[in-house]
């Protein structure tokens, strides 16, 4: 039986994946910080394991990735997804704790779980594994007054790069997806603020799929970086 660690599965892009993996008959750790919402997206699925933990708390992810790698036998994949956008602003406009919060959970998240997950994947027998992070197109190009999720997811890159570099000698592959207007609750909010000009949007189940697809490949191969977004979104020439 295959296994995968999701981070943000509550909601979302993290959820529409998890349902994905679940339906799949994989067994599923789902993390996140709200145990409700993740008892919601569990229930009726035996192979489902809630864990509640704080990405930005480094010891609380930790015991999380140990914990499901214990039940499930050993951790397959990790899908590295939790993150936040945070307050659109200029960067004078945005406050120093709201950077912070930020860089809490989009780049030291990512880093405590892709730590955790490659740790277990390099001492488990058989050794290796797949990290997938979620990188978003703005880790390649900027919306307006996102400088927090920008730098942050820009960085993500940088992880990904070296985990995989660094994974070779251990089986550990390492995959980058970035991901542009799913529709999801964030987004739809979005949309609401602009009636007459809502954004370009793709449905989220697309999202699932292509994680799927990279999540199922053999370690002898690797999506490296995918960029999946809404076909008439601005992302090309934006910026």
């Amino acid at each position: 039986m295959s296994s995968i660690l999701i981070t943000g599965a509550s909601a979302g892009i993290g959820r529409a994946v998890a349902e994905k993996f679940l339906n799949e008959g994989w067994h599923v750790g789902l993390l996140a910080r709200r145990r409700e919402a993740l008892e919601d997206v569990a229930q009726g699925h035996t192979k489902a394991t809630v864990l509640p933990a704080d990405v930005g708390d480094a010891a609380s992810v930790e015991a999380a990735v140990k914990a499901f790698a214990q039940q499930a036998g050993q951790l397959d994949v990790l899908f590295n997804n939790a993150g936040t956008f945070g307050r659109a602003a200029l960067i004078d406009e945005l406050g120093v704790d709201e950077w912070q919060d930020i860089v809490s959970v989009n780049l030291n998240g990512m880093f405590y779980a892709a730590r955790a997950a490659f740790a277990q994947m390099r001492s488990q027998a058989p050794q290796g594994g797949r990290i997938i992070n979620n990188g978003s197109v703005s880790a390649h190009a900027p919306r307006d007054m996102s400088v927090g999720y920008t730098t942050t997811k820009h960085a993500i890159t940088g992880l990904t790069k070296t985990l995989s570099l660094d994974g070779r000698a251990f089986d550990i592959a390492c995959g980058q997806i970035d991901i542009g207007n799913a529709r999801t609750e964030l987004l739809e909010g979005i949309a609401a603020l602009t009636p007459d000009s809502p954004p370009e949007m793709m449905d989220v189940s697309h999202v699932a799929e292509a994680v799927f697809s990279m999540a199922t490949l053999p370690l002898n191969a690797n999506v490296q970086f995918m960029t999946l977004m809404a076909t008439k979104m601005p992302y090309i020439g934006r910026g």
